[in-house]
């Protein structure tokens, strides 16, 4: 455990990190809840709505038992120890004048950074049920979250983000969570999608959104909270955090016009869901580089990014043949790879202090996936065993929102 003084604690950093952590957290709610819950039919969207809460609060106290602790101690590469387990060893001495600090953030209270780094596990954890709703066994979901959180999540940002994980040694450039929380989280998604199986009539009847206007207003949240994200990350309220900013809002910007035109060429009219997707496309690649890229090199990531997201969002999820119910790996798991490769070819030394290379980002890419979908595989084998994932084929016609809460979107 480490203390300093209070007065070693910088005050503006401390306040913008605590209104990031703020931010973070307004994606998961209302944001993912809004996007997912518009994108659903009408007979799903309370259990979409309690999923995404449910899971955020069980993830928040997985992180205060063991993911924190297993993600950002120093003890191997592979993962950290116990000694910060339920925040044990957090203090704050006010007749001393010491707080605990974290070694990665020495000049913010640690209690504050350990809560920033939870809304990172919290949303990464809610996007996986974009690919399972309509179908998928609360129970099951709420125990595959609990695990995943802690099993999948924390060792993958030991990795990257912890300064003696592998892939940190490696020189992998991740500033806000490319490979952490999107190749992670799409990658679990389209392994939950395929072991579920497909929703009844998938393939041969639409799915109509309840409400593009509520997945409207959830991506409008995302893209505030993601300001909190990528400049957050930062740690620090100066000039790397206003250039994340920057980057961020213009690669969004080009991710919306280039799914937007694509999909206009393609199938002959520009949609409100398409400029959504690309928007959330764009964000997703800006993350691993936002705090290494210059403006051009921003909107250059935006808009390849929205053409790929497009591609994986269509032709790939055909070629697939798995029913990812909202598209998470079609967008943030493409996305999220798209984006960590490109931010060695648009990376500025000048800006990331370091030379990124292809190479390192396909390995933590690769790294990432294969672990988190031999994962996702082994824990859902391994929950099959004590509940079934899905639920009965008369409550999934019936919809979850009577048959598994006993409520309904009226």
């Amino acid at each position: 455990m480490q203390m300093v003084q209070m007065a070693a604690i910088d005050k503006a950093d401390t306040a913008w990190l605590l209104v990031s952590t703020v931010l973070v957290l307004l994606m998961t709610l209302p944001g993912i809840a809004l996007f997912y819950a518009g994108l659903v039919r009408r007979k799903n969207v309370v259990n979409t709505v309690v999923a995404v809460f449910a899971v955020a609060a069980v993830v928040s106290l997985t992180w205060f038992a063991l993911g924190y602790s297993l993600a950002f101690s120093k003890s191997t590469a592979w993962l950290g120890g116990l000694d910060r387990a339920w925040f044990s060893s957090m203090r704050l001495d006010a007749a001393a004048g010491t707080v605990s600090v974290s070694h990665l953030a020495p000049h913010l209270p640690e209690s504050l950074y350990a809560l920033f780094q939870m809304a990172f596990a919290v949303i990464t954890t809610t996007l996986i049920i974009g690919a399972v709703v309509e179908r998928m066994r609360f129970s099951a979901l709420l125990l595959f979250s609990a695990l995943w959180s802690v099993l999948v999540y924390a060792p993958v940002a030991h990795w990257v983000w912890e300064s003696d994980g592998w892939l940190n040694k490696l020189g992998a450039l991740d500033f806000a969570g490319g490979a952490v929380v999107h190749v992670n989280a799409g990658v679990s998604a389209l392994v939950c999608a395929a072991m579920l199986g497909r929703r009844q009539g998938y393939g041969r009847q639409a799915f109509e959104p309840h409400s593009l206007g509520w997945t409207a207003m959830g991506a409008a949240l995302l893209l505030i909270g993601w300001f909190g994200f990528n400049a957050g990350s930062a740690l620090s309220a100066d000039g790397r955090a206003a250039l994340a900013m920057l980057v961020t809002m213009v690669a969004a910007a080009a991710g919306a016009l280039s799914w937007m035109l694509v999909e206009w060429w393609v199938r002959g009219a520009p949609t409100l869901l398409g400029v959504l997707s690309g928007l959330i496309g764009g964000l997703v690649a800006i993350t691993p580089a936002a705090g290494f890229v210059q403006v051009g090199g921003a909107v250059a990531i935006g808009l390849m990014a929205g053409v790929a997201c497009f591609w994986g969002a269509t032709w790939l999820k055909r070629r697939l043949g798995v029913d990812d119910s909202l598209d998470v790996f079609g967008v943030h798991g493409v996305g999220g790879i798209a984006g960590s490769l490109l931010t060695a070819l648009f990376a500025d030394r000048a800006i990331a202090g370091v030379d990124a290379t292809v190479l390192n980002q396909l390995v933590a890419v690769a790294a990432v996936a294969i672990f988190s979908a031999a994962g996702t595989a082994i824990l859902l084998t391994v929950i099959r065993v004590v509940l079934p994932l899905r639920v009965t084929a008369q409550q999934e016609i019936d919809g979850l929102d009577i048959s598994l809460h006993q409520e309904s979107q009226n």
